[in-house]
């Protein structure tokens, strides 16, 4: 069955419009507590959420839906991504809610569930919650209904896990770090990490107001974290998103390591030691060429799995295998986190730079990366050119021709209204032609189902 409800990273879309309103969160928290509520016993539900101003909207909806099961509701308030992973599990609920849009801006917003093990829901538990939107129920009687409570202390256990995630006894004294929190959910959280673990800290980003999350600043501009990386002659900058589940890492001269460098690193190190299981790292189809290359080296495996870091995870949790992630910069270390965590990832490159006594410049480049194109293209919510005939046989071929010379690789966006087009080749001048016969192909198609392209 086809889910119409959830994409690739739960639900997202325009706050305030269908499906992120208040009507449809509602009935999303009554479809979700009847899933979880199966029996007359306490059931409870996690909610964090990042700094968007439609968040308090959303919170207050999905209370409603879940009280009226008789869920009890644990509210965070503003807290990344992964801390509603950990405090899901940690405080035996059985359901954990991120309200967040991630990277999108302000006008988004997003709803991410996690089951009882702190791991997000498999593709099978959200269809069967789906199913439950359309169907009619009977709310609890008066008697039934859910509480509702504040949790103040989420934020100190959630720094207070990230940093036992740090070797014992090493400290960052005499490291200057730019941290860029995008005006999002790590905004307190990711520089009192640093801080207590003894950086001087030069902390941006942090001032949201529920309209500028992402704004010019975080994982997805890092131009502002340069900028304070050189003006402040800082050693490095991490660069996160509204959310903190993902990070970019600039070094002293503002160069930029996307999430492929930073698992090169990561898995080469881990591999060294000992502690990378199986010897395998997970990626997605959309990482660089290079860098399994470059770990092939070592005789260290890589495995694809589809876009989006749900299914990274459910890769490595399927083969035990324990770091994974995407270019975007998701780092995920089951060893720490059930999900990517920008802020443990970076602590985990700036232990390395210590321990090593290296500067984020002679780290940040692992290999050199296959020249590769990535655009973006909008396209209509409705429309879907990716199941014509014969736009798939075209891209078949465009694939055929591309067999031992590099890669194309053309999907649509689970979590935007955007196809995603990424082309990969050794030489760059074949990557210039094969640009050309693309954009050729989509001005023959693309009018037709309202998509205006240029890579």
């Amino acid at each position: 069955m086809m889910r119409k409800f959830f994409g690739t990273d739960g639900v997202r879309g325009r706050a305030n419009e269908y499906p992120i309103n208040a009507e449809m969160t509602l009935k999303l928290g009554a479809a979700a507590g009847r899933y979880f509520r199966k029996d007359g016993d306490e059931h409870r539900v996690v909610i964090g959420k990042d700094t968007r101003r439609s968040g308090y909207m959303l919170e207050n909806a999905l209370t409603a839906g879940l009280t009226a099961t008789g869920m009890n509701v644990f509210l965070l308030g503003p807290t990344p991504t992964p801390a509603v992973g950990l405090l899901t599990r940690s405080m035996r609920a059985d359901l954990g809610i991120m309200i967040s849009a991630s990277h999108n801006p302000y006008y988004d917003n997003g709803i991410k569930l996690f089951g009882p093990d702190g791991y997000k829901l498999s593709d099978e538990v959200e269809l069967e919650i789906e199913e439950l939107l359309d169907q009619e129920y009977k709310p609890e009687g008066a008697d039934g209904i859910g509480k509702a409570k504040r949790i103040d202390d989420g934020l100190g256990r959630y720094i207070e896990r990230v940093k036992s995630t740090f070797p014992t006894g090493l400290r960052l004294d005499g490291i200057k770090i730019v941290v860029d929190c995008a005006h999002g959910a790590s905004y307190k959280t990711a520089p009192e990490v640093l801080w207590e673990l003894g950086a001087d800290v030069i902390p941006i980003g942090v001032t949201p107001n529920g309209f500028n999350i992402n704004e010019g600043c975080g994982s997805t501009n890092t131009e502002l974290a340069k900028q304070a990386v050189i003006s402040n002659n800082a050693d490095l900058a991490i660069c996160l998103d509204g959310d903190a589940d993902r990070v970019i890492l600039l070094d002293e001269f503002g160069n930029k390591a996307d999430g492929d460098q930073i698992l090169g690193l990561l898995a080469s190190r881990w591999a060294l030691n000992g502690k990378l299981n199986k010897n395998t790292l997970v990626t997605t189809v959309m990482s660089n060429l290079g860098l399994e290359i470059f770990l092939k080296k070592s005789s260290i495996n890589v495995i694809r799995s589809s876009v989006g870091v749900r299914y990274v995870v459910e890769q490595m949790r399927k083969q035990e295998f324990n770091l994974g992630g995407e270019q975007s910069g998701h780092i995920v270390m089951t060893d720490f986190s059930t999900t990517g965590d920008g802020i443990v990832a970076a602590l985990q490159f700036l232990s390395i730079m210590k321990q090593e006594d290296k500067s984020a410049s002679s780290l940040i480049t692992q290999f050199t990366p296959y020249p590769q194109k990535i655009k973006n293209v909008v396209c209509p919510v409705d429309a879907n050119p990716l199941k014509d005939t014969m736009i798939k046989e075209s891209i078949k071929r465009f694939e055929q021709e591309l067999e031992g010379k590099g890669r194309i690789l053309i999907r649509k966006s689970g979590t935007e209204p955007l196809i995603r087009v990424m082309v990969e080749c050794e030489d760059e001048h074949f990557l210039d032609k094969v640009r050309t016969i693309l954009e050729q192909f989509w001005d023959n198609f693309g009018t037709f189902f309202g998509i205006n392209f240029k890579l």
